[in-house]
């Protein structure tokens, strides 16, 4: 066996870690000095671009929408034209654009040194608010977007609403005038219902859809529509839209179907 040796190992030393002087960190007093002087420049000269030509807008961009609904935005932010473009925000906007009915909502930016582009969504047209022979396209937020010449040549879904009731191009309509039944679409789109509805009957609580079949689809109020609808959807899509039947599906865990002519429900 050999003999045992005794195997010497070198020390290995670590580098020392230097101390840190945070003193060294701190801005000096000179850069201190320099930056509460360039504060004022930086505020004065955003003030004079604000106040001044120097960023006036000379050019507004309209993006989206139709023709039309584009020239009644560039005819409304008119009074724009000539202000600074940091002037220019979303409040100043808004006022501008809440005189166009067929508006739902805007964004815009900025394009220095002149230019202001605004991009513009539409509201959607979904119902014709009728009171006897005149109309109003409405939108799903129940906005009456504008008024109709010949109600005969839309094709969109009826609602009427007594004589009495004062209608205003701009206005979102109450719940009992028309209001209640708009909100009705924004559901029933997401819902892709298979039939088209000729007309809607709304009160305070009943809302029916009566199809172009003459089919009645019976929702009841307006608690979980998503639910009744998807629940017509799939009950339409199986058995489809019997002329003068009716579909009651106001109590979504008991939908009813009644055939026409029919006295037993299935």
């Amino acid at each position: 066996m050999a003999p045992w040796r005794r195997v010497r190992i070198p020390a290995v030393v670590l580098p020392r870690r230097p101390n840190l002087d945070l003193r060294a960190l701190a801005p000096s007093p000179r850069s201190v000095a320099a930056g509460l002087v360039l504060i004022p420049i930086a505020a004065a000269a955003y003030i004079g671009a604000r106040e001044t030509s120097v960023f006036a807008v000379r050019q507004v961009d309209i993006v989206g929408a139709s023709p039309a609904v584009r020239a009644q935005v560039r005819i409304a932010l008119r009074p724009v034209v000539g202000r600074s473009l940091l002037e220019v925000d979303a409040d100043v906007l808004d006022r501008r654009i809440s005189d166009v009915p067929q508006v739902a909502s805007i964004r815009f930016d900025r394009a220095f040194p002149h230019t202001l582009t605004v991009h513009v969504t539409p509201e959607q047209p979904v119902l014709l608010l009728r009171q006897g022979r005149v109309g109003w396209v409405v939108s799903a937020r129940g906005r009456v977007i504008r008024r109709v010449k010949t109600t005969r040549l839309s094709s969109l879904p009826r609602v009427w609403v007594p004589r009495g009731e004062k209608v205003v191009v701009g206005a979102t309509l109450p719940a009992r005038a028309g209001g209640f039944a708009a909100a009705l679409f924004a559901p029933l789109a997401e819902a892709r219902f298979p039939a088209q509805v000729r007309f809607v009957r709304a009160g305070e609580k009943e809302l029916t859809l009566v199809l172009r079949s003459r089919m009645e689809v019976r929702l009841g109020n307006a608690d979980d529509l998503r639910l009744k609808l998807a629940i017509a959807r799939r009950i339409l899509l199986a058995s489809g839209a019997l002329p003068g039947g009716y579909l009651d599906v106001s109590v979504p865990e008991r939908p009813v179907v009644l055939p026409p002519e029919s006295q037993v429900a299935s």
